[in-house]
């Protein structure tokens, strides 16, 4: 009996995602555009993400801390990484690529939660890459030309999202 509820709870859900056409799994894909080099988007993410790798420095009241730096390419091509939440030390997966074109720097960025059974994530998967160009001050248009894209049914909670605190 209570396997038959559990069957059905998933039906509900999956019929959920596809009305409301989001994800099944706490995750975010975006893309961000630059109007500077790859090199100079790629450096400054990187020294974010050190600048914000102790959770014993995070703010209070916030996740802008415990990242950690799994890979990153010499030639500005891609960064694999984590970030973990301070309080329950979820980790969520990120993968940001680069593709340097003659005046624009396109980023592919995407992060998704570890634990499986993540379906709502509070817009926490959007501001584990957000808050990254944010804090390091790509974000600034006039001088980075910055454009970010993306949207609710590739980006769980996007719309909803409090970076402030996530």
């Amino acid at each position: 009996m209570a396997a038959k509820g559990i069957l059905v709870g998933l039906f509900l859900i999956a019929c959920w995602a596809v009305v409301t056409r989001s994800t099944l799994h706490a995750s975010c894909k975006l893309t961000w555009t630059f109007t500077v080099p790859c090199d100079t988007v790629h450096d400054l993410i990187i020294k974010q993400m050190e600048k914000w790798n102790s959770s014993s420095l995070c703010p209070t009241g916030t996740e802008k801390c415990g990242y950690t730096i799994d890979s990153a390419t010499n030639t500005a091509t891609e960064i694999k990484g984590t970030h973990t939440t301070p309080v329950h030390h979820y980790v969520d997966d990120l993968s940001m690529g680069f593709e340097n074109d003659t005046k624009i720097c396109t980023v592919k960025g995407y992060s998704t939660s570890e634990v499986i059974y993540a379906i709502f994530d509070k817009g926490t998967n959007y501001c584990n890459l957000h808050n990254l160009v944010s804090g390091s001050g790509l974000t600034n248009t006039t001088r980075y030309g910055f454009k970010e894209v993306t949207h609710d049914s590739v980006c769980t909670q996007y719309s909803s999202a409090d970076c402030s605190k996530y």
